[in-house]
């Protein structure tokens, strides 16, 4: 039987048709796709809580589901669009459905607001491209979610906010020089969830299509000299997304090998639906 997901869509719809625009994908579509070449059995659904009257699963259409997985998203929590709303209520139904429960970035930070934590603009600055030096916690090292991590490891990111203050029923697993809460479980409401600040969805080549668009951003923030240099990183990113084997461009930009490792790269995903997905389908029955 399918391992049946529900990809939820964190953006508006001018947003992510301008992902597309870049990417080729939305950033739900890329997530299922990349869902897809992880297990042969998962089949996705999408869903659009930003959208004003989206049509929603409730709690029993959700118990449906054997997972659900929240995208990055170009909105912030604190900025009160009726769409960050939105999905903030529709993580707190997750929780209440008792269905397994994934996201990067942004579905971590709605995860912890829904559940009560603070999110914040993040002091340290923007975090771009690779998130660097990734650590374990006590309680993530023998957390199934970071199974096969290292001591340390890299992984791709794009994210202006954080996690300040985790929720309550928060356990941080992971955390860098950049982020007090890279990866987190979450226990709200009889639900729990899983996961990261950073996004191991991402290859290289959809990280240069979310740095382009980012490009103003970063060259206001002094990541990036001028528009000219943000054009030779991003190309240089998409390079060696095409060609992993160009040991000169990975040096270059710092790409470490488990970004380049696609089966690697997406750990954190695989761990989910092997470690958590999976079996609770089991124990519901539905295996």
């Amino acid at each position: 039987m399918a391992l049946r997901l529900l990809v939820v869509e964190g953006n508006l719809r001018e947003a992510r048709e301008a992902y597309k625009a870049g990417w080729g994908k939305t950033p739900s579509e890329s997530y299922a796709q990349v869902l897809g070449e992880i297990a042969a059995d998962v089949v996705c659904d999408l869903c659009f809580p930003a959208d004003p009257g989206a049509n929603l699963p409730d709690a029993a259409g959700l118990e449906g589901y054997d997972g659900v997985v929240l995208t990055g998203s170009a909105l912030n929590i604190y900025d009160g669009h009726p769409g960050t709303r939105a999905q903030i209520d529709f993580a707190r139904a997750i929780f209440r459905s008792g269905t397994p429960f994934f996201g990067s970035c942004w579905g971590l930070q709605v995860a912890s607001a829904a559940a009560g934590g603070d999110v914040i603009r993040n002091p340290n600055g923007r975090e771009a491209g690779v998130a660097r030096a990734l650590v374990a916690t006590q309680s993530g090292a023998g957390h199934p979610l970071l199974a096969g991590r290292g001591a340390t490891w890299d992984a791709p990111c794009h994210h202006l906010d954080l996690v300040a203050t985790p929720p309550p029923g928060a356990t941080v697993l992971a955390f860098n020089a950049n982020s007090p809460v890279q990866a987190a479980e979450i226990a709200h409401d009889g639900g729990v969830f899983w996961g990261v600040q950073y996004h191991p969805e991402f290859a290289l080549g959809e990280v240069a299509a979310v740095l382009r668009r980012a490009a103003p951003g970063m060259i206001r923030d002094g990541l990036f000299a001028d528009e000219s240099a943000a054009s030779r990183y991003c190309d240089a990113l998409a390079t060696l997304h095409a060609d992993p084997a160009r040991a000169d461009l990975a040096f270059a930009l710092g790409v470490q090998p488990e970004i380049l490792d696609a089966r690697y790269r997406t750990t954190e995903i695989r761990n989910f639906l092997d470690n958590y997905a999976r079996p609770a389908k089991s124990r519901r029955g539905r295996a």
